[in-house]
């Protein structure tokens, strides 16, 4: 019998984001993503970003599977002073407008309408109840995006059964340096396979969203994610674009240092004009990668250089951060492990030994040689 997922037991804090990095991939690991694959998972994973109110820090699909980091606020308060959590009927209905068409959308409105003209509050609840039990809950949000896409895939190919290889996995990340490393970890996989120089040049990475707008829109939602991960240890600045530049600096030195960067080949997304901007001040972000006097940037350029290898413990790791994160993690969910184990805490090793010390994971991972 499987044990149910690992959960941030922080999950309903208004202080402590609860942060997770999934990843699912195709039956059989079959490279069947091509670019419109790509990009309808993109549609979808907004419109559910969008109902669910779950909101992705970083994501990248590639041919066979993907990753999100996905951040799961709890559901926002009605009235503070009662401690009653909710939605408003209006944020309801806009929710609602991500998945439903308008005619669906407008039978809900008359039917909540119709309950408070009687005052009838209990049928108002329950209408409320019919959606948000899939709103604010990880688990739903992946159910939703991963049925919702196969539908897609397998009408389009004329195809029957499961797509997925298996139930999705989920680590939980700490805000911070963790989920910093794991954004840039996410953008750099077309990289590490080889299929671009430079994660910029990739359409289908919220990296590539962010410097070149995706195939409609202007990236916003993509920097305002990202903006999140990088900023996630400061809740001052939650989920603003308009810290993007700030933002990019801090995350191309980040992922330059790990690309030991190479003028950027522009063609596949995004024009060398856009580039160039985008870029214009690397010198500067250059002198800023040799200085101590950082905070915490300097220690986490010094692990730049294992994102360009797989590092297992990012993806299989369980809990993913600070000694301090991984063993509070440990111990309140302390029923999943034997008793003879004492702490959570677990040093990485292999090709995420750059981190030891700075990140540890819940999982001691056996070194494959």
């Amino acid at each position: 019998m499987r044990k149910a997922r690992w959960l941030a037991e922080w999950r309903d804090s208004q202080e402590k984001p609860a942060i997770y990095h999934c990843i699912s991939r195709v039956v059989d690991r079959r490279f069947v993503f091509g670019n419109e694959e790509r990009e309808q998972f993109r549609i979808f994973m907004r419109m559910y970003e969008k109902f669910s109110g779950c909101r992705v820090l970083s994501y990248c699909v590639m041919s066979n599977h993907f990753h999100l980091l996905l951040e799961v606020p709890p559901m926002p308060f009605l009235d503070r002073k009662a401690d009653a959590r909710g939605l408003c009927d209006d944020e309801l209905l806009r929710r609602l407008r991500a998945l439903y068409s308008e005619g669906a959308v407008d039978e809900v409105a008359a039917e909540l309408a119709a309950s408070r003209k009687d005052g009838d509050l209990e049928w108002v609840a329950k209408i409320h109840a019919r959606y948000t039990y899939r709103m604010h809950d990880l688990s739903q949000f992946m159910k939703g995006l991963l049925g919702r896409f196969t539908k897609w895939f397998n009408n389009n190919h004329k195809r029957k059964g499961t797509l997925w290889e298996e139930r999705f996995k989920s680590v939980i990340v700490e805000s911070g340096t963790a989920a910093r490393m794991m954004a840039a970890y996410i953008d750099l996989n077309p990289v590490r396979a080889g299929m671009v120089e430079d994660p910029a040049e990739y359409r289908w990475s919220s990296y590539g969203e962010a410097v070149g707008g995706g195939k409609k829109g202007n990236g916003k939602k993509a920097r305002e994610g990202l903006v999140r991960a990088i900023f996630s240890d400061d809740l001052e600045v939650g989920f603003d674009a308009g810290e993007w530049k700030r933002a990019s600096r801090r995350y191309r030195v980040l992922m330059g240092m790990a690309l030991e960067r190479k003028p950027v080949n522009a063609k596949v997304v995004v024009s060398s004009e856009r580039v160039e901007k985008h870029y214009e001040s690397y010198d500067d972000d250059k002198r800023l990668s040799k200085s101590r006097d950082n905070g915490t940037v300097f220690p986490e350029l010094s692990m730049a250089a294992m994102l360009k290898h797989r590092v297992r413990y990012f993806t299989d790791g369980a809990v993913i951060g600070s000694k301090e994160f991984v063993n509070e993690a440990f111990a309140a969910a302390r029923e999943r492990f034997s008793e003879r184990r004492k702490d959570g805490a677990r040093r990485m090793r292999g090709s995420g030994k750059a981190a030891a010390g700075s990140l540890w994971s819940v999982r001691d991972l056996r070194v494959r040689t």
